[in-house]
């Protein structure tokens, strides 16, 4: 069963760009309407998917503007903002307007590397400065720190606005004991597509996925089997998606997603270009045409 308001399955969008290197609105607003059409749970923008430290504040309130706009109400919105600067976070969070969203994503201060305690203090400060819900984001391979589970539950204890955590380390022991500790109204998600099901057969609620933006009602049904205590049918889903998982990280994210997206979009009116912005590099002809052949492989 689905549990709360970030249950089952989240999608991190990711953000494209035209030829010239500017939001491509066209694109974007396709993605979404597809998603919504295709059964996913909720929508995150503005995450690391979505490219947020490579835009201009102009561009995020644009791309802000163009999901709400596609989504008219009918998916639960969910916004990254993030900072290693707490009090810079904070004055971002009083001037953007939240009115549309249900929830801030917040990933731990990263080259920083605060104590537990500091980690502690800053989501407090931000949650204390939100005026929507916020879930806390732990990926150590991003930010070179771990939110440990007692500082979580700390967090879950002592913070009433702080309802859940995306959770990517990748260690399965850490997300077990979060689930284990934690209130059940705190809401564990995954934050790694290859884990997924795994952490779902275990107690978290769902997923905030990168690959579902790709095959969003597939992997909404291996989501929603693993949330019923499906295994079977969950882990047949999964292990189509495991390959697709591998090729869409090999060269980091978002740069894998947005090469599969285009190859999935070439010559429709919402064709998704595969460019991404510096420091990072777009997919290799080598990776694309391993992406081909998974694609013609595993046509859902």
């Amino acid at each position: 069963m689905i549990k709360g308001k970030f249950g089952g399955t989240g999608v991190a969008l990711a953000t494209p760009f035209n030829g010239d290197d500017e939001i491509d609105v066209v694109a974007l607003t396709h993605l979404v309407k597809r998603q919504i059409v295709n059964g996913v749970d909720y929508l995150l923008i503005l995450g690391s998917t979505g490219e947020a430290v490579a835009l201009s504040d102009d561009e995020k309130q644009l791309v802000v503007d163009t999901v709400v706009k596609a989504n008219k109400g009918r998916l639960p919105l969910m916004l990254g903002l993030s900072d290693n600067n707490t009090q810079r976070l904070l004055e971002t969070i009083e001037k953007t307007d939240l009115s549309h969203f249900d929830s801030i994503l917040s990933v731990a201060p990263w080259y920083n590397k605060p104590t537990q305690d500091g980690l502690y203090h800053h989501f407090k400060a931000v949650a204390e400065a939100s005026p929507v819900d916020v879930v806390i984001y732990n990926v150590p391979s991003r930010t070179g720190i771990n939110i440990e589970p007692k500082t979580v539950l700390q967090l879950a204890q002592k913070v009433p606005n702080i309802v859940g955590i995306k959770e990517a380390a990748g260690d399965m022991i850490q997300a077990m004991e979060l689930v284990r500790i934690l209130p059940s109204s705190f809401q564990v998600i995954s934050g790694d597509d290859i884990v997924a099901v795994p952490m779902m057969l275990s107690g978290s609620v769902g997923i905030i996925s990168v690959l579902a933006q790709a095959y969003p009602a597939p992997f909404t049904k291996m989501v929603n089997a693993a949330l019923a205590g499906k295994v079977k049918e969950a882990y047949d889903l999964h292990y189509q998606f495991v390959a697709a998982i591998q090729l869409i990280f090999e060269q980091g994210n978002p740069v894998g997603i947005k090469a599969l997206l285009s190859l999935l979009t070439q010559g429709t009116s919402g064709a998704f270009s595969a460019d991404v912005r510096l420091p990072l590099q777009s997919a290799t002809a080598t990776l694309l045409s391993k992406m081909k052949k998974y694609d013609a492989a595993k046509r859902f």
